[in-house]
């Protein structure tokens, strides 16, 4: 069996509490982005069983997410937080990911009865000012069952409010592209402009390539 089904990496750390977290969202375009934080404070065969299939969320699909969306939550102590596009203009993407991070975790501690609990980050950058113990593991959404639990709550909980959003501006096509940059997203930004759900900042580039390109 799979280790991240097992547990493996969770169990070698030698602390009381692992808690996993991980963001969604830091690459498009448009919409917030979103960072969750679990902690499974109790793991046996039968939640081993039912998480059989749990991955880094980008390799499962819409479906599978969401009914383990469902498991997660109601076998862990979880927590979930969005930055929002002000946020991201205002602090850059990375900064407003790893506080959201440290606000996901730091709800999850508040419950714990210890202090020797240990953070899984997924990725190289360590959460800011953040005064627990914590590693970094980069592609942690493949090798830790908590990093990846966290990578579906984030992911699930975002495309809905993306899938909200096309309600509203469907010319965008958000419940299909979630906000990424894609062509069709690219040309409506050119025909209608951008809405307060973009993150102006992000689209800097094309314009200046448009603008040359009008130039020639």
């Amino acid at each position: 069996m799979n280790n991240l089904f097992n547990f493996d990496i969770e169990k070698k750390q030698g602390y009381e509490y692992i808690i996993g977290t991980d963001e969604a969202g830091r690459g498009p375009g448009a919409g917030p982005v979103f960072a969750a934080a679990v902690c499974f404070t109790s793991v046996n065969y039968e939640l081993i069983d039912k998480l059989s299939k749990l991955n880094d969320s980008k390799q499962l699909t819409e479906k599978l997410r969401e009914e383990l969306y469902e498991i997660i939550i109601q076998n862990s102590i979880y927590s979930i937080y969005q930055g929002s596009v002000e946020e991201i203009e205002r602090l850059n993407i990375l900064r407003t990911s790893l506080f959201m991070m440290n606000k996901s975790c730091n709800e999850i501690i508040k419950k714990l009865d210890t202090k020797k609990i240990l953070v899984l980050v997924d990725g190289n950058k360590r959460i800011i000012d953040f005064p627990f113990h914590q590693q970094t593991i980069v592609k942690g959404d493949s090798k830790s069952a908590s990093i990846a639990a966290a990578s579906i709550l984030a992911k699930v909980s975002r495309d809905k409010v993306m899938k909200e959003l096309d309600k509203e501006f469907p010319m965008y096509e958000w419940a299909k592209n979630k906000g990424y940059m894609t062509k069709a997203h690219l040309e409506a930004v050119d025909k209608y402009g951008l809405t307060k759900w973009h993150r102006k900042k992000f689209f800097e580039k094309h314009f200046q390539k448009a603008e040359q390109l009008s130039l020639m």
